[in-house]
């Protein structure tokens, strides 16, 4: 990406939106699906349910985030909250886990080894549908987003998904597409099942539906993970800021450079910068003003810099 991208207020409030929009409709979508398990006897609408309600928990989890980690810096916390959206990503991508696949896998492994009177499908699979168009909407939202932001920053849709320090917006798409799959499993299934007589179709989709929320649990705890720890910017952004400080007049080199990504549009940059050694102590003042307004401009997203004035070798 050639841009390190910026925050403001109307960004998080349409990330708020697209999250809203995922939470409402797997709200209704878990009920449907649980009503429809019920009737139909099928584990694997009882485990798209239960998919759809770990859904839910995960987007009121990353509501909190966004809540909670656009609060502004005072005393205690001087760099600002913007972390504190990876922890509570963090804790979504648990709440996918233990909330869907584990449901998932013990309900399929159930199904295979005790069988299962199946009933009526006819319900779920309209309950499957209506839940398809609903879920796609959802995706399109937040998909939609996601595009404006990658040609916004001059990245491709998928570097801009596997870059973006925006993990709810991330976390949104990536469970909304693993929905529409999951719904396909589980109509897959139903037709099975509904064929052959055997539940075993069913059960071997409520194992698919598990694995497949075991491997977005995955991704977006690493993502969330990598950020928690601390993660630089991109190689390309790096050398851009580099080249730009040495654009700085009385800057000869760069001698180090750390980046550090503290939320969607916040960055610090801290730096060892050796300075012409006739500058006097006012011109590196007005150097490191310069090489801060220059920053800021080409990178909104840079919201702290530190050079440590250091002698070349």
């Amino acid at each position: 990406m050639t841009d390190s991208g910026g925050k403001s207020g109307g960004g998080n409030e349409e990330s708020t939106f697209t999250v809203i929009v995922a939470a409402a409709a797997n709200l209704g979508i878990a009920v449907a699906k649980a009503a429809a398990g019920v009737i139909s006897g099928s584990s694997a609408m009882l485990s798209e349910a239960a998919h759809s309600v770990a859904d839910t928990v995960t987007e009121v989890m990353l509501l909190t985030a966004l809540k909670r980690s656009d609060k502004p810096a005072d005393e205690d916390h001087p760099v600002g909250y913007a972390g504190e959206r990876y922890v509570w990503a963090m804790l979504a991508a648990v709440a996918t886990f233990v909330g869907g696949a584990v449901f998932s896998v013990y309900d399929g492994v159930h199904t295979l080894v005790h069988g299962e009177e199946l009933g009526d499908p006819t319900v779920s699979y309209i309950v499957l549908g209506v839940s398809f168009l609903l879920e796609g909407y959802s995706l399109r939202t937040g998909a939609r987003q996601v595009k404006a932001e990658a040609e916004r920053r001059k990245a491709t849709f998928g570097e801009y998904l596997r870059l973006t320090p925006d993990t709810t917006v991330k976390a949104v798409v990536m469970e909304d597409s693993a929905a529409l799959a999951g719904l396909l499993l589980a109509a897959g299934g139903l037709l099975g099942a509904q064929i052959t007589g055997s539940s075993v179709w069913d059960g071997v989709a409520s194992l698919l539906i598990g694995a497949l929320l075991v491997y977005v649990a995955w991704v977006l705890g690493r993502a969330n993970a990598e950020l928690l720890i601390g993660r630089p910017l991109p190689a390309p952004v790096r050398d851009a800021v580099r080249e730009e400080l040495l654009t700085v007049p009385h800057v000869v080199d760069v001698l180090d450079l750390v980046t550090l990504i503290q939320g969607p549009g916040e960055v610090l940059v801290a730096a060892k910068v050796d300075f012409r050694d006739v500058a006097s102590a006012a011109q590196i003042e007005r150097a490191c003003e310069d090489a801060e307004a220059r920053l800021r401009a080409r990178f909104p997203s840079i919201r702290r810099l530190y050079l440590d004035p250091t002698p070349g070798p």
